[in-house]
């Protein structure tokens, strides 16, 4: 291996791509590759950051006389946890950075906060614009899937990554 590769766990980082191909682990990740991770869960992040606060300021001037109070209730909870969860990949991405954390579980993390804000709040903005009731049966899967991005990012924070080689 390489002076340009350093294994963590089980997985293989090397700053080349050419010793990325090489390496006989058949796990090697280039630091592009885990570059581009971190730079698309932050793009991620900021997106529904952004569609979170443009989603809150609709609901406040346009919906504000359109739907009914509990309605606007239920869609203002939609923006607040897309809001959170937005933090949270932001989070993520940041973490993601540094190879003491285990890139597996933070994938996970990101991918469940993602699932996690379509299917929560997805579900919500959708119940409270249509009102249409079997929406309401999708949203604690949401939930359930945001408390798996939390999970996965306590076990990432507390999991021990041997050092390098």
């Amino acid at each position: 291996m390489s002076a340009c590769c350093r294994t963590l766990a089980t997985t293989t980082y090397c700053t080349h791509p050419a010793d990325a191909a090489a390496n006989s682990s058949g796990k090697a990740v280039t630091a592009s590759q885990q570059s581009r991770f971190s730079r698309r869960v932050l793009a991620a992040g900021a997106a529904f950051a952004l569609l979170a606060v443009m989603s809150g300021a609709f609901a406040a001037h346009a919906l504000k006389t359109v739907l009914t109070e509990s309605q606007l209730a239920i869609f203002e909870t939609a923006a607040r946890y897309q809001m959170y969860h937005a933090f949270a990949l932001i989070s993520v991405g940041l973490v993601s950075l540094h190879l003491q954390f285990s890139q597996r579980l933070l994938k996970l993390a990101a991918i469940a906060f993602g699932l996690g804000i379509v299917l929560f709040s997805g579900s919500l903005y959708l119940l409270a614009l249509s009102q249409i009731r079997w929406l309401g049966m999708i949203t604690p899967l949401g939930g359930i899937t945001l408390l798996a991005g939390w999970l996965f990012l306590v076990i990432a924070a507390l999991k021990k990554v041997p050092a390098a080689d």
